[in-house]
């Protein structure tokens, strides 16, 4: 059995255009994907600088052919509880059923087919 490292959660990163990102984060939601917009994950210590960071990144390495998206909201999509298995590896449809859902947005998001890994990440919480 291969396990994920404890505190590790598999992503996929994307650049969307915040014009359609409200519509993007119901329908992913509703097919057990979650999305978290970097620049407001509480997990770092400065989320907008790493959303910057990664934003430049993922232009750079695209030599200029994602330059549309340079003011894109930079998002990590997560897996829901109905795709996992334990401490099992995501399974392939989870990935092929996330893969054709962003290809869904055509022009409107740019992403490489692949995860990366990044702490856990949790919902901020209101103090009572």
């Amino acid at each position: 059995m291969v396990s994920r490292p404890a505190g590790h959660e598999n992503v996929a990163t994307a650049l969307v255009d915040p014009d359609v990102l409200p519509d993007f984060e119901l329908d992913l939601t509703a097919h057990d994907f979650r999305v978290w917009p970097v620049q407001s994950v509480s997990t770092f210590v400065d989320p907008e600088r790493l959303a910057f960071q990664i934003r430049r990144s993922l232009i750079d390495w695209s030599q200029g052919r994602w330059a549309v998206a340079a003011d894109w909201t930079v998002v990590w999509i997560t897996f829901g509880e109905t795709w996992l298995d334990g401490d099992e590896p995501i399974p392939w449809p989870a990935h092929a059923a996330l893969w054709d859902k962003l290809a869904d947005y055509g022009d409107k998001i740019r992403y490489n087919v692949g995860l990366g890994g990044v702490p856990h990440l949790s919902v901020p919480h209101e103090p009572h």
